[in-house]
């Protein structure tokens, strides 16, 4: 599959099957997200990586994984993070981003389905999993076999604004 026909293969899943996700697949995902770049190659992004029904019961105080049996919370490192010197812009939540993006597109590719989650109680995720100061929970990957109909392919034509409008080139 080419890129293009797994980034409209992928839609967010919110209704998974019981089925836990192989390690082998798990692997990939979390090296789609090794090989991911950041900014300065500093890495600020930790992953904690959520299989167990205790675990996962614990997400499920601070957020809605829609029964996934895999939860991968991405969290942003700030003793890590790149700074942009003239306006002092930690680039943590745009690492953190690409790596859940890069994560998300390897599980399309291997069949699974996901949901990028920012609608969270991050204290009560730091608590649940002690997670350090330091590090903030910026989003949460929930990952599994979809028990949802595939989405069509075709719906980008509908659901997004026209390319036209998205896009504009400078004047020369």
């Amino acid at each position: 599959m080419d890129f293009i026909q797994i980034a409209k293969q992928r839609c967010s899943v919110r209704s998974y099957t019981e089925r836990k996700v192989e390690q082998e697949k798990l692997e990939q995902i979390l090296e789609a997200a090794h090989v991911a770049p950041t900014a300065a190659n500093l890495q600020p992004v930790r992953l904690l990586v959520v299989q167990s029904d205790e675990g996962l019961a614990k997400i499920g105080t601070a957020a809605n994984i829609y029964g996934a049996p895999l939860a991968i919370i991405v969290c942003a490192d700030h003793k890590k993070a790149w700074v942009r010197p003239f306006d002092q812009k930690q680039t943590c939540d745009i690492d953190a981003s690409i790596l859940t993006d890069h994560m998300m597109l390897q599980a399309a590719e291997l069949g699974l389905g996901s949901v990028w989650i920012c609608y969270f109680k991050p204290d009560v995720l730091k608590k649940a999993f002690d997670l350090p100061d330091h590090l903030e929970p910026v989003n949460i990957l929930a990952v599994g076999y979809s028990n949802e109909e595939a989405a069509s392919a075709d719906r980008f034509d509908k659901t997004r604004i026209p390319v036209e409008q998205l896009v504009s080139y400078e004047k020369l």
